[in-house]
């Protein structure tokens, strides 16, 4: 196996591998095969995906974490790009903030001449409406220690009302993870987009296997008068990659 591209701790690599275990033992089960492949049928019929409480009900106890290649991937992103302004729509458990917290304290210790403090000169601002997983994310992060909890805020809620309050707060953002219900997605966009930077990155998840319900989104980064470039990088499921390029008659 070759080594992880992700720079880490023993522990904190360890800690990874045991949750990303967890999320697939839970994804390989048949009623989480046959609740995503439900989804998947309904999306195709449909752009207007729609979630109950029912739905909510079989995943609060679920991982659904970004796959490990696609988080690694995530990770080297953020590395490359230097990316110290980080926001992430949908925490779930958690496990994909951990490497943007990674990146986002690692970025920071780079731009200084002298040694940084846990959680200063960084932040990742994640977000979670579900009470259960926020809480369990948390545990995660406190596991994780100083290498990645004091680098993280999270928002529990609606992300239509706590992400505009904290975006408002930043003078930029670098990065922006959207790994949420698809229909969220160009909400969770449009809130952060005035605070992109040229040359900001977006990365969704699953924007071919849930194409159709990405309809909006896209149609919205298409559009050239928005600024955006984007790739369907070939991952499971598809991971897009997005660059804003806003030139002076498109900056918001």
């Amino acid at each position: 196996m070759p080594p992880s591209p992700v720079v880490a701790s023993p522990k904190v690599l360890d800690l990874l591998q045991k949750l990303h275990a967890a999320s697939l033992a839970q994804e390989s089960t048949w009623s989480t095969r046959l609740f995503f492949l439900a989804r998947k049928i309904r999306s195709a019929f449909s752009s207007r995906e729609t979630w109950t409480s029912k739905q909510d009900d079989f995943t609060r106890d679920k991982f659904i974490a970004l796959e490990q290649d696609k988080s690694e991937f995530l990770y080297l992103l953020a590395r490359t790009t230097g990316a110290t302004a980080i926001v992430e729509a949908g925490t779930s458990f958690g496990v994909s903030t951990i490497y943007l917290a990674l990146a986002a304290g690692q970025n920071a210790a780079s731009l200084s001449s002298t040694p940084v403090t846990p959680g200063q000169g960084a932040k990742v601002v994640a977000t979670e409406k579900e009470p259960t997983k926020a809480a369990r994310a948390r545990e995660h992060w406190k596991e994780a220690g100083a290498e990645v909890e004091p680098w993280i805020t999270l928002l529990e809620g609606d992300l239509n009302e706590t992400l505009p309050v904290e975006v408002g707060k930043s003078d930029k953002i670098d990065l922006l993870l959207l790994d949420i219900w698809t229909p969220l997605a160009l909400p969770a966009l449009k809130i952060v987009q005035p605070k992109l930077r040229h040359g900001a990155l977006i990365v969704a998840d699953n924007t071919a296997g849930f194409r159709a319900a990405y309809k909006d989104f896209f149609e919205y980064v298409h559009d050239s008068k928005n600024g955006f470039k984007s790739m369907t990088t070939p991952f499971k499921g598809g991971l897009e990659v997005i660059v804003y390029l806003p030139t002076s008659e498109n900056k918001l």
